[in-house]
């Protein structure tokens, strides 16, 4: 996934005017307009860095000749201690931006971080890590795109990607078979359709109905293994619902295709970062 300067440069500017909105009470009265000063980025714990470059365009936009120095790029592990980037410019500059600039790369870094070590759990499985839509209104391409710096790959960005039959579908569309007729008869054939299934029968009735992508709903990795089996490679199986690092690998070893954790994205602990002033 590439990230669309435009989202960013809108987005960093929102998070700037929140946080100054007219004044810096304490830098712009405490330091000299003409100060130049320089900090450096360091990592306090270890993990997959990401979203640095999106950090250094945070003084870019407050300093349009800031100059920075880069030792790291998004997706290389970091370990606690280490400098992997320097900046310098205005000494105003570095102040206002600190909190926006490392606010945004310590929730991607987090993201990239639980995400590889995710990716890390299934190796040697057939079974892939992707996301969800559980992500925080106006931050969802900056998540998805720490996802896949840390290995993971993206579910559907949004509800006009693809048609995905949950239970509340089902009910309201009359039934399995009903709904998936109704979707096909709409659809254009570049767009596929997924459905989630509670159990074995509905597994059959997806089966039957000819989708593409089956989710199997907080199913047991008993049960997963039997849905592998009877599926047979006649659709893709996601595995979702309530996947914690310490069942995943069972949940990979079923033979599942995706594995989907909203977790990734939706609670993920930001990964410790600091910005220090060079005296």
């Amino acid at each position: 996934m590439i990230l669309n300067q435009i989202y960013v440069d809108e987005l960093i500017k929102r998070a700037l005017l929140e946080d100054i909105n007219y004044l810096d009470t304490t830098t712009d009265y405490l330091i000299p307009e003409e100060q130049e000063g320089s900090a450096q980025f360091l990592a306090k714990s270890d993990g997959v860095l990401c979203g640095l470059e999106v950090a250094l365009r945070v003084f870019e936009i407050l300093q349009p000749d800031f100059k920075y120095e880069v030792f790291k790029k998004d997706g290389d592990n970091i370990k606690k201690g280490e400098v992997f980037a320097k900046v310098y410019g205005k000494t105003r500059t570095i102040l206002k931006g600190e909190r926006t600039a490392l606010n945004l790369i310590q929730h991607m870094s987090g993201i990239a971080t639980v995400t590889n070590e995710a990716v890390k759990i299934v190796e040697g499985t057939n079974a892939s890590i992707a996301d969800t839509r559980k992500t925080l209104p106006g931050l969802r391409p900056i998540q998805k795109y720490a996802v896949t710096v840390g290995g993971g790959r993206n579910h559907r960005y949004n509800l006009s990607d693809a048609a995905m039959l949950k239970d509340n579908h089902v009910d309201a569309g009359g039934g399995i078979e009903n709904a998936v007729k109704a979707l096909k008869k709409k659809l254009g054939h570049m767009t596929k359709i997924e459905l989630e299934v509670r159990n074995i029968d509905e597994l059959k009735q997806a089966l039957e109905a000819k989708v593409d992508v089956i989710m199997l709903d907080n199913m047991s990795p008993e049960l997963m293994k039997e849905a592998v089996k009877i599926t047979n490679g006649q659709a893709l199986l996601e595995a979702s619902g309530g996947i914690t690092n310490e069942t995943l690998r069972e949940v990979a070893e079923t033979g599942v295709d995706i594995i989907s954790i909203g977790a990734l994205t939706h609670s993920v602990k930001a990964f410790d970062i600091s910005l220090k002033i060079v005296k």
